[in-house]
């Protein structure tokens, strides 16, 4: 039994970390000052979690956090390009300031890994798809700036202080608990419970933009080989399925699973938006043994499976 803290734990993704790791057995401590991260999502494990309550821009409390912890899953984030064109500034205190806290804190901790979440924003607007890792990086927003800095701190502390580290380039993450109510929702998650809802949705574009959907359960088991996989420190992975599907095709998905046409229109593009991702996870296949099991259809099915339960709560 290993001693897991998980920064952001009370997010989408980290609260997920969190279930999976308590169902292997794992001690789990979690950090998160609860701005965007949702104490409901912790509710289920409470007695049998601890929880600091702090800042990731604190180091004093993000080395109270990794005390006595042999790994570290970093989740705790602002996320969304559009809020860091909104907001570079606070972006960058959080995702870069307070990676460097978590590795700074991790090194004094003696931890033995640090598995960072990073983005697939970092290879910015490429049209040479599958998306590898030894792809030259062109961030194009200030959030993508920032993932890309982590990793560049992480692999550094990893070739100058021996802190293994270990970052995962996350594509457009789905599932259970991803909160459609928040500003900067994601697309899957206000689409589905909107039109649960039968709320009328705005696509920005026409629809044809496509990105390569990763359901949660694939992020999640990326993750834990992470942690311990040999031959991995200093190394960034792709976390994806590897199959690029439009915002048309998702929408034609969500219809036919929900089973309404929903109140859709079409508007202007986000200037920020990229026309498409798709990723090669053949590195990661190869040094975690990663494979995504859980495909983007079926990922659907379980996501609006959830919304539909929350909805009618």
């Amino acid at each position: 039994m290993a001693l897991y803290v998980v920064t952001g734990g009370a997010g989408f993704i980290g609260s997920h970390l969190v279930e999976a790791l308590l169902a292997r057995g794992e001690d789990v401590r979690v950090l998160d000052n609860f701005s965007t991260g949702k104490r409901e999502n912790l509710d289920p494990f409470l007695n049998r979690i601890a929880v600091v309550e702090g800042d990731l821009r604190s180091i004093d409390e993000v080395r109270r956090a990794v005390d006595g912890a042999d790994y570290v899953l970093h989740q705790g984030a602002l996320r969304s390009v559009p809020r860091s064109v909104d907001d570079p500034m606070s972006t960058n205190d959080v995702n870069v300031g307070g990676t460097l806290n978590v590795l700074q804190a991790s090194k004094e901790a003696g931890v033995k890994r640090v598995v960072s979440a990073s983005s697939s924003s970092v290879y910015g607007d490429r049209n040479d798809f599958p998306l590898r890792e030894e792809m030259d990086t062109e961030p194009m927003s200030p959030y993508a700036v920032s993932k890309l800095a982590a990793e560049k701190y992480c692999k550094v502390f990893t070739r100058l202080y021996g802190l293994e580290t270990v970052s995962m380039r996350y594509f457009n993450v789905f599932g259970p608990r991803m909160d459609p109510k928040s500003a900067y929702a994601a697309f899957i998650a206000i689409f589905a419970a909107g039109m649960l809802e039968g709320k009328p949705l705005t696509v920005n574009g026409d629809g044809s933009i496509s990105r390569d959907w990763t359901y949660i359960d694939n992020v999640v088991d990326a993750n834990l080989r992470a942690a311990t996989a040999p031959g991995a420190a200093g190394e960034a992975f792709n976390v994806a399925c590897g199959v690029s599907l439009s915002l048309n095709e998702v929408i034609e998905q969500l219809r036919e699973l929900i089973g309404v046409a929903g109140d859709i229109s079409y508007g202007p593009p986000l200037p920020s938006d990229m026309p498409k991702s798709l990723a090669s996870t053949d590195k990661a296949g190869r040094l975690l043994g990663f494979e995504a099991g859980v495909g983007a259809r079926e990922g659907l099915e379980r996501t609006v499976a959830w919304y539909k339960e929350v909805v009618s709560a």
